[in-house]
């Protein structure tokens, strides 16, 4: 008959091996074996028969602990696989990839505008070591020798960062093997474009709360709450329904853009409603301030790459006004890819020393001075000011190269010490824009200029 026996026991192994050779079983004649065996066993065997029972029902107890504490520890580490598969040293450098095989010059080379790549991605994943997966990137991008802005939460990581397609190559692959963002992130996630190291001036990794500064605790309103996502293949048919309407501010759908508008100002879906505003985080004010707008409608939302409509959308859902809202996944920077001369026109606002992505040839802005049509953003000539400005050739050959007549005054004249600080934001751009607008009822308005510099955004996040 069988014995169970555990190899784990040592001096107790005696203990735990049942032996039931004393006892005669094989009478096929026993119909009912539990009434007969007390009538035919003598009181030896049924001593025997009595323990071997006991201790069965003991060896069955302790294998339910067992089992049940097993489970828990596996439900504990589905929790968080990172503890089961990182060291236990947390020693970054056992996630950085083998590049041993490689010419260092490999790494380095090719990072210029035509052999170079600039990745865009993010990943909503909730973190329990923030601190640590900042220490990680850190020593990833500096391994391969990657440039750019990576912003770490709680709530996730959202990245853009350039070098040489090789590096950019390791990098898609250590971020899809890594244990706590495999089953979140794809390829299709990394968004690529021409570029490389030179886009950015530096490596920034940094710990905030929000991976896209929203201004609103993620806590209050998550990521886990958005709008419907849209391939860009369905978003194509709804915007190409939206504007086959014959009246569209009769319309029961708003075509909403979530960046900020000097982004759209060079490039923007045609019939959208692009907010006036300059910090994604002013967007939530800018909602409440125009709830009865979005009231009974059915909202197509989009942005760069997709990140601020996951809160964004679900700041909005939450409002409770809203018919339906849905959001571009993938963001512009997908849609473009797919189609190149669909419905979004103009160039691709980015966060990074390139400014715009050129995909088709339409130019939807105009030199802030003559008027003529000029898409190509340079930064206020004055030093202290962080303002963007659409200037044309003809007139930078004429010396306006400034974003507004009182920056032009202040680049004539030699400034030093302290006031070079007062100089920032202090002119005419900011002085005239409202800080939160609010749009006039059934009229889509479009943005204008000059537009400010870039702040800490979605697509490229500066580390402030």
């Amino acid at each position: 008959m069988p014995s169970s026996t555990s190899p784990d026991q040592g001096d107790d192994l005696e203990n735990c091996i049942l032996r039931f050779s004393d006892l005669d079983l094989k009478d096929m004649s026993l119909i009912n074996p539990s009434s007969s065996l007390k009538a035919e066993l003598d009181g030896s065997t049924k001593k025997k028969y009595s323990f071997a029972k006991k201790k069965t029902a003991s060896i069955l107890k302790q294998l339910a602990v067992t089992l049940s504490t097993s489970k828990s520890l596996s439900s504990a580490d589905e929790k968080n696989p990172l503890k089961e598969c990182l060291p236990h040293s947390h020693d970054v450098s056992a996630w950085l990839p083998d590049i041993s095989c490689f010419n260092p010059d490999e790494l380095i080379s090719g990072q210029g505008s035509e052999e170079g790549e600039v990745l865009l991605y993010y990943c909503y994943h909730d973190l329990e070591d923030p601190q640590w997966i900042c220490a990680w990137q850190t020593a990833l991008c500096q391994h391969l020798h990657l440039t750019g802005k990576i912003r770490i939460a709680a709530e996730g990581i959202n990245g853009t960062v350039g070098g040489s397609k090789l590096a950019t190559r390791l990098y898609v692959e250590v971020m899809l093997s890594f244990p706590l963002f495999k089953d979140d992130l794809c390829k299709d996630d990394f968004k690529t474009s021409k570029g490389g190291a030179h886009c950015f001036p530096e490596l920034r990794v940094g710990v905030f709360e929000e991976i896209v500064p929203m201004g609103i605790s993620p806590k209050k309103i998550s990521y886990k709450k958005p709008g419907i996502h849209l391939s860009p293949g369905e978003f194509h048919k709804e915007v190409e329904k939206f504007l086959s309407q014959a009246n569209q501010e009769q319309s029961d759908t708003i075509l909403l853009d979530c960046r900020n508008f000097y982004e759209s100002k060079i490039g923007r879906f045609q019939g959208c409603l692009a907010p006036d505003i300059r910090k994604f985080s002013y967007f939530p004010s800018y909602v409440d301030k125009n709830l009865e707008l979005f009231r009974e409608k059915r909202v197509l939302m989009y942005c760069t790459g997709g990140i601020r409509c996951e809160r964004g959308s679900a700041y909005l859902k939450a409002k409770g006004v809203c018919k339906e809202v849905f959001q571009l996944k993938g963001g512009i920077h997908k849609y473009l890819e797919e189609f190149p001369d669909g419905f979004y026109k103009g160039k691709l606002f980015v966060f990074d020393e390139r400014y715009a992505l050129s995909y088709n040839s339409d130019v939807v802005s105009e030199c802030s001075y003559c008027g003529a049509r000029w898409d190509q953003y340079k930064l206020c000539s004055t030093p202290q000011c962080r303002q963007l400005v659409l200037t044309c050739p003809a007139c930078q050959g004429q010396g306006f190269t400034a974003c507004c007549v009182t920056c032009q005054d202040k680049g004539s004249r030699k400034v030093s010490g302290p006031m070079q600080d007062s100089f920032k934001e202090e002119c005419e751009c900011t002085a005239r824009r409202p800080r939160i607008p609010r749009e006039l009822l059934q009229h889509v308005r479009q943005p204008v200029s000059p537009e400010p510099g870039p702040d800490a955004d979605e697509d490229g996040p500066v580390l402030m």
